[in-house]
């Protein structure tokens, strides 16, 4: 309540694309981005195996429960803080919270995907950050920076052959019109960063630090947990009203030994094994 009355929402890149956001965030504008750890990553490079494909499946995850248990874990993660410390000491980015998740990713093309040989030949959408091209590559796809507002307009002038997408962007772009199957493959769960300013932030007083932080993660668990248990159903019954149709016999077990080689290729594996020492203790 304290800060609500001060605050703006803009929306549809009004301040800018997501990048230059991030660059105004660095330079110390009170303004603050709700981005992801692929794009942290450009900074921090072991911060973005939180979006490599399967990494919340190699914590033992599984459950919307079980996926906010180890986030609250991976909050209180030496590795991770460490991470945190060097974005706001080096770069500039105080993450208020990671407790936000939009959801699994799957692939949503014209043909059935259910091994990562069905990708083969594919042109995949995906953002540029390194970490979401190269685990898109290791699963058998030809990755394609393309921004998400142009997404249609790539799929009607073929520029790429499908996307890896949430159901809500599948309904909300409506990508139903162009494209035909929404393919389980879960390869990533979306967590995302609510990145302020680390000036601006240690301009307030200390209390309201405290609260911003605790009030942040409080919501981003709630807005998560929703997301995961209502929301994602709600939209895939949509996306099936609209035409589209789920392919739920996924060889998900091809495809976490497919993704192993994003981890070897960006140098990630010390990363993820030591977070997966930290957090199950294996």
């Amino acid at each position: 309540m304290i800060f609500r009355k001060f605050q703006k929402h803009y929306f549809s890149a009004q301040l800018g694309v997501e990048e230059d956001i991030l660059e105004q965030i660095r330079a110390g504008a009170n303004i603050g981005q709700n981005t992801d750890s692929a794009r942290m990553g450009m900074y921090v490079k072991e911060i973005s195996v939180m979006n490599a494909a399967y990494f919340i499946n190699f914590l033992n995850a599984k459950t919307p429960e079980e996926v906010m248990n180890v986030l609250e874990k991976l909050n209180e993660s030496p590795t991770v803080k460490k991470w945190l410390k060097e974005l706001e000491e080096k770069y500039g980015f105080k993450v208020l919270s990671f407790m936000w998740v939009q959801g699994y990713r799957h692939f949503v093309t014209n043909k059935p995907i259910r091994t990562p040989e069905d990708l083969k030949g594919l042109r995949i959408r995906t953002p540029g950050a390194p970490i979401w091209q190269e685990s898109i590559r290791a699963l058998g796809a030809t990755p394609v920076a393309v921004n998400l507002g142009e997404i249609y307009t790539a799929l009607q002038t073929k520029a790429i052959d499908g996307a890896e997408l949430t159901y809500a962007n599948v309904v909300n772009g409506g990508l139903y019109e162009v494209l035909k199957y929404m393919s389980e493959t879960g390869h990533i769960l979306l967590i995302n960063f609510q990145v302020v300013s680390s000036k601006w932030f240690n301009r307030l007083p200390e209390e309201y630090q405290k609260i911003l932080v605790e009030e942040c993660n409080k919501a981003g668990k709630e807005t998560s947990l929703k997301i995961m248990k209502e929301l994602e159903q709600e939209f895939k019954q949509k996306a099936i009203e609209k035409g589209v149709e789920v392919v739920t016999d996924v060889d998900l077990e091809a495809f976490m030994k497919a993704a192993e080689s994003a981890y070897q290729v960006l140098g990630l594996v010390e990363a993820r094994d030591a977070l997966v020492k930290e957090i199950i203790g294996e």
